[in-house]
């Protein structure tokens, strides 16, 4: 039986398939950007050269700044660099650090936005930036921050390597998870949510088997933006709260951050939201959801303890304390024993508990 619910569909335009980096300019230019500086990372600058002289005459400049979780210091430096070469646009090629701070640029001064993701992050989907300062990550949700346009391009996938494609993929796999049992739930996000995961969950051991599986990395790119869609049209809950708190206060990888909490985040929510752990199963093909993600990970030959990436044991009481501190909604109530438990079994890398319904 459908209930009440509303829907509401992100105005972003999308440009999918292999080879689409060649129409960069015409998408500028389609959104009136005359001049656009080009924003990336350290290691993808010269990747950004090639797209800047692509560009052509809109091309006005690069940053090569970004770093993950959207330190605000990077957005100064960068506006700085918007400032000094009068860009009217930016044009974002990489992962979510990358998307991060085009979104920053954009909630500060209005520019219009064009991106082009190489990972599989799936932020670029969404009206939502989070920023940090002083070890503090936190969330905005503001229309402005939503990419005008982005352009998917399968080619630019095909060098990301399998171990960052699956955490990578995991992450996207995150925000569908959450999209089924989130507050404004709804069915046509439902729909896309398990197809997203559906997508990846074949697509990402086929690219771990044979990177350069071409057909594999279309699936997971389709995959990744369903779960981005899904990311940006409803709200999150538990395991974005951790893996903001954990990755904004200890600085771990993103991804990686995401791909351990995850199954750890489901299995405290299962007993609230049996519906949406029976779609998050059937789409990965197991018989329990958080168990068949932490499988997944595994298999991948993901890094499945935080202590792995960076975490102190010490942290895990403070990050307890984060997260229940202006919690983001969850299906069921934050239970601050319960959570150290579940961050103490995530710092370990041991499999997710099964945690009994609250009464």
């Amino acid at each position: 039986m459908i209930g009440s619910f509303t829907f509401e569909n992100l105005p972003c335009r999308v440009v999918f398939g292999s080879g689409t980096l060649a129409s960069a300019k015409a998408e500028v230019e389609r959104l009136g950007g005359k001049r656009a500086l080009v924003l990336t990372t350290p290691q993808q600058e010269a990747q950004s050269k090639s797209l800047g002289a692509a560009l052509g005459s809109v091309y006005a400049g690069l940053f090569s700044g970004a770093t993950m979780h959207t330190p605000v210091e990077v957005t100064e430096r960068a506006l700085a660099a918007m400032k000094a070469c009068e860009a009217d646009c930016v044009v974002s090629l990489g992962g979510g650090s990358t998307t991060g701070l085009g979104k920053a640029l954009a909630l500060r001064t209005g520019v219009n936005q064009l991106c082009i993701p190489t990972t599989y992050a799936g932020s670029e989907m969404t009206p939502i930036v989070g920023q940090t300062e002083n070890g503090l990550k936190t969330t905005v949700r503001d229309a402005a921050v939503l990419p005008e346009t982005v352009i998917y391009d399968v080619e630019l996938t095909l060098t990301l390597p399998a171990s960052l494609a699956a955490t990578s993929g995991i992450n996207a796999i995150a925000h569908a998870a959450e999209a089924l049992y989130a507050r404004d739930a709804n069915p046509v996000t439902s729909l896309m949510a398990e197809e997203g995961i559906r997508a990846l969950a074949r697509a990402l051991p086929a690219i771990a088997a044979r990177s350069d599986d071409r057909e594999a990395r279309t699936e997971a790119l389709y995959g990744a933006w369903l779960c981005g869609v899904c990311l940006g049209t409803v709200g999150m809950a538990l395991h974005h709260k951790l893996c903001h708190t954990l990755g904004g206060t200890f600085d771990l990888p993103h991804a990686e951050t995401h791909t351990i909490v995850l199954p750890h985040a489901l299995a405290y929510n299962a007993p609230a939201v049996p519906d949406a752990m029976a779609r998050i199963s059937r789409a990965i093909g197991a018989a329990d959801a958080s168990q068949g993600l932490y499988d997944l990970a595994k298999r991948l030959g993901a890094k499945l303890a935080l202590r792995d990436i960076g975490m102190p044991e010490s942290g895990i009481g403070k990050a307890a304390d984060l997260a229940v501190t202006n919690p983001y909604w969850n299906p069921r109530p934050l239970e601050r024993a319960a959570i150290r438990d579940l961050i103490a079994r995530a710092w370990a890398g041991e499999r997710p508990a099964a945690i009994k319904a609250v009464t």
